[in-house]
This record gives C-alpha cells, structure tokens and sequence, in this order.
C-alpha cells in the first residue's frame, strides 16, 4: 500500500507518516514534506523517483504527472485500467494526503501584492485531491488533519478504511477544493475588475422542527467563522431546541442589544421590542424594561447586555418566558432560571466590532445584500429645528428612543419617559396609526405627560404632532426630509412641542 503525503499545513503529518509506516505503507512526499518526514525519521520516497521526473519551475510542477494521477484515478475493478498501469509502469497510490497552499492568509496580509497571492494558488493539491475524492471506491483522501486520528484506527484494525469512511472524506475534498477555488475566484475577479459575483458559504448548524409554520422545512446554518451577537455561536445552557421563530426574534433582539453601552435590557415579541429600558445597573433596566409593558412580555423573549443575576433571574422566574439572553449568568441567576425546564438560556458573545456584519435576505430568484444597520447618530441640541429647545432630560430620552424605534418594523413609532418605552406601534400602513397605537398603550399605563416620541421615518404632515400633543408628548425626534417638514414644525411651535431632526431614517422592513 502506498500513500502520497504533501501538506502546507504540517500539523501532526509526522506522527500520520510514521504510524502509516509503521504499518507497512510505503510513504511517498514531495519538497518540504518529504524533508520534514526524513527529518522525524520516516523514510519516503520522493515523488521524482515515482515519476522520473524532476520538479521543475521552483515546485511548480511536480505532480502533475500520469504517474501520480493514473495511480490515483485508475478503477481496480476494470481489467483495461489495471492493464494500462502495468503497460505504463504505474503503480497504485491508496491513500492522499494533501492540503492546500495558504492563499487566504496569504491574501490577508497588510501589503500583499497580486505577484504573492498568485504564487500561493496551489494546482497539484487540488488535482490530487480531486483525483483520489473521484476514486474514492478505492482510494482514501485526507485534507484534513483531525481526520488523521481514525485513518489510522481503521487501518490499524481492518488493514484498510472503510467505504464509508472514503465516501465522507471525498465528499470533504471536494468541499475543501470548492471552498478554496471560491476564494481565488473572488480574489481574481476583483483584480481583473469583473463584476462581483455573490459566494456564500455556511455550515449546517442544525435541522429545525418546522419553519414559520408547521408545514414549512427549515435548516438553520452557520457561517465559518464565529461573530458577536449572533445566534450562530451561542452556547445554549438549558431549554428546548430553539425554533425557526425563535431564532429570527432572538436575533432581533441581538440587534437592539448591540447598539446600547450602557446597562440595558429589551423585552421582544414578534421581532419587535415590547419593553426596553436603560438603568444605572442591568437590574433596574431589567424592572422598567418589564413594567413598560407588563401583558405583551408573556411568551416573549428578554435579552441583556450585562451578566444576568439572580435578582434578575428571581423577578423572571414568575413570568412565562421564550428565551433570555445574556453574555453571561451568575451561577445563582443559573440556579433559579434551571427550574423552568422548558426556558431558553443562551450566552452570546457581545464585543463590539468595528464594522457592521453583512445582511443577507432572499427574495424570490435572487438576494438582497446590505450592510446591518448599526448607525447610531448621538442627539444633541443643533438637531433642533423648532422655538422650543429640548432640555437635557428630552435629549437623553430622544437619544434613547432614537435607538429604539429604528429596531421596529417600519412605520414605527416608540413613545418614552426617564429611559424607557411606554408604548410601540410597529408595522402599520400609516405613521398616524402606528402613533396612535404607541399613544394609547403609553395613557394605558398611566403617562399622559413630559413624553417623548421617535419615529424611524419623517412626518410629513401636521397630524401626528397634532395627536401626539393630545397625549402629552412635548419632544420629537424624527429624521426630517419631508418636501412638507415645515407643516410639522409649524404643528410643533404652535403646541409648544420641541422637534429634533436627524437627517437619518431607519426603516425596517
């Protein structure tokens, strides 16, 4: 039995090489592996002495050769291919181990010219790979080094792996080989200034139950590389699988999260926030994020931005909960959330990162791409555009409902007070009836005076100032840009109503 071994990645090579051996594999290896092995006492032979042919054009060339690849692809169940290699003097290769010249570390350093990023374009481990994953009825194909350890057990006890086994690892080849063509691809296409080309790539996490309804197939994937605030990557400490719904509110959720430094908490259903409040300490957000509304909380979803403690976790306990979401939980706040069995409890990771993550939304034969909505514009007093001027406390309550009312569906509208929502109308066909639903909800609770309003789109006319001064709203903030924005602020001064404009909206769709 023969194997041809040539890796950039070298981890644990030595020890495969030498067990292989050890087994009575005679190990073929090419430049640096070959010099590694011989180094770590595995006796190989080198691949010019397979194909009696020197490596050439600095190790462009060294196994692209009938030698390598007949040994590799030929059928060992058809006579003609059998004969073939005898006629040639070719003998079989059982088993590949190869992976890939580093391109992306290559492409990712500061400075790295086109000249470096091509000559790290590896063409004879993707062809052996290829080659061996074609043939895998009867040849073994390793790309990856965790897979080392139960090649070796396999061999060991059966002399040889077992066909299942060389199906899995073709299937990794070829997985490994397009994900490696697709970022060349990407590269090359950017340098030649062709149009881009969408490339996407993620594991599956998990199969879902059901989608948005029963009757509905679901699969929730991952992408390769963990990110904060995502779902992806969190560590489930109790509770039932999380499903299709589960997984878009509590991501939802992680969105609001994340545009908020202070202690913080958000109370959501549906993908909109029910209750949100910022406090000195994560427990006081928590008590006034609950008692913003404490009917539309029941079967929601609560996450914080601090680690959750037991007082938090005891004012929870009552309540009839989805899921809670932290970065992290006391040891007692685990203790008391461990007796609701059925309770998600979710760690998230929640460093902020510098730039907004990619957005990806399917649309019927094509996708949506945009950058996540992390835009966080800080209100102060030059926004003003009325008579009356905002006092600090308006300007702390705008800036906090600014933040919130751009995380909810679109026309949105978030009524506060002292850091915290008192009503949200989300989704309705007119801004009119979005205030109105936030307006009732906050006199509902008992708040008809001081309040603030945000809206995430422009008022274009004079009614909803008009109606929010009926409920005892006295600050605005709203982005402007209306060809009629001098309708609601004319509204405003003659109610006495003082009206901040961002000049930036946040629809939410």
């Amino acid at each position: 039995m023969r194997a041809l071994i040539s890796v950039s990645d070298k981890t644990g090579v030595a020890a495969f090489a030498a067990a292989l051996s050890s087994l009575g594999w005679d190990i073929i290896a090419t430049g640096g592996t070959q010099r590694l092995l011989e180094q770590e006492g595995v006796k190989t032979i080198g691949i010019s002495e397979v194909t009696g042919f020197p490596e050439i054009c600095d190790g462009r060339v060294k196994t692209l050769h009938p030698k390598v690849h007949g040994g590799l692809l030929a059928r060992r169940d058809l006579p003609s291919h059998l004969q073939a290699l005898r006629d040639n003097g070719i003998e079989f290769i059982d088993l590949v181990c190869v992976n890939l010249y580093p391109f992306a570390a290559t492409i990712a350093k500061p400075g790295v010219t086109m000249e470096d990023a091509v000559e790290n374009i590896d063409i004879g481990g993707p062809s052996m790979l290829r080659s061996a994953a074609k043939n895998w009825k009867d040849v073994t194909v390793v790309c990856d080094p965790a897979d080392y350890g139960r090649v070796l057990d396999e061999i060991r006890t059966s002399g040889n792996t077992q066909a299942a086994t060389r199906l899995e690892l073709s299937a990794k080849a070829y997985t490994h080989t397009a994900q490696y063509d697709t970022m060349i691809a990407r590269y090359m296409r950017a340098q030649a200034g062709l149009p881009e080309k969408l490339f996407l790539e993620y594991d599956l996490k998990q199969p879902l139950r059901y989608g948005e309804n029963p009757h509905q197939d679901a699969k929730f994937f991952a992408a390769l590389k963990p990110e904060p605030y995502s779902l992806a990557f969190a560590r489930q400490i109790q509770g039932k699988e999380m499903s299709y719904n589960n997984i878009q509110d509590a991501n939802a959720a992680l969105n609001i999260v994340r545009d908020f430094a202070e202690p913080f908490c958000v109370a959501l259903k549906h993908m909109n926030p029910c209750g949100a409040a910022v406090g000195e300490t994560i427990e006081a957000a928590w008590q006034a994020a609950y008692e913003a509304d404490k009917v539309s909380i029941y079967g929601g979803i609560v996450a914080v931005n601090r680690e959750l403690t037991a007082e938090v976790a005891q004012g929870m306990k009552p309540i009839f909960l989805e899921i809670v979401i932290a970065p992290s939980f006391t040891p007692e706040a685990l203790e008391i959330l461990s007796s609701k069995k059925n309770l998600r409890v979710l760690e998230v990771a929640m460093e902020p990162v510098a730039e907004a993550p990619i957005q990806y939304v399917g649309v019927n034969g094509g996708m949506l791409v945009q950058r996540l909505d992390t835009a966080v514009e800080a209100i102060v007093p030059e926004m003003c555009v009325t008579r009356v001027k905002p006092t600090e406390a308006q300007l702390r309550d705008m800036d906090f409902g600014w933040r919130i009312v751009k995380h909810v569906k679109s026309n949105a509208i978030a009524v506060l007070k002292d850091g915290h929502t008192l009503g949200v109308g989300a989704g309705q066909m007119n801004r009119v009836g979005s205030a109105e639903i936030a307006l009732k909800e906050a006199q509902a609770a008992g708040f008809t005076e001081g309040l603030v309003l945000a809206s995430d789109g422009f008022l274009p006319f004079g009614d909803t100032v008009a109606l929010a001064a009926q409920y005892g709203v006295t600050a605005i903030v709203q982005p402007g840009g209306s060809i009629r924005d001098e309708d609601s602020i004319a509204k405003a001064d003659e109610l006495g109503i003082t009206m901040l404009f961002t000049g930036v909206r946040h629809f939410k769709h």
